[in-house]
């Protein structure tokens, strides 16, 4: 599966920087858990089993919960069981249609 997600802080003292450091440090936890990911300038998304990358989510949420006593968390998701790679595949084989090519 594929979960492309955006959470971010929506309490801070100093709204700019805190925000920025509380996102970085849910992207920390996206890169270090070992998952194929992206990040983009509006969503990071992660691939892998249903169980993985919700706990992924879940830590992300948690670190950004440490500096904000309240956390906003948009999540969707695409349930493909049998398939890897998607987050490759998808975009290939979008650019062969806009080559052209199918």
């Amino acid at each position: 599966m594929i979960i492309a997600f955006s959470v971010a802080p929506t309490e801070t003292p100093d709204s700019t920087a805190e925000m920025a450091g509380a996102v970085a440090e849910a992207v920390r936890v996206v890169r270090e858990s070992g998952l194929p990911n992206e990040t983009n300038a509006m969503f990071t998304l992660v691939e892998g089993e249903w169980d993985e990358v919700m706990d992924v989510v879940k830590r992300a949420c948690a670190a950004v919960a440490e500096v904000s006593p309240r956390v906003s968390l948009v999540l969707k998701a695409d349930i493909r069981p049998g398939y890897s790679d998607r987050i490759h595949g998808k975009v290939d084989s979008l650019e062969r249609y806009l080559k052209g090519e199918k």
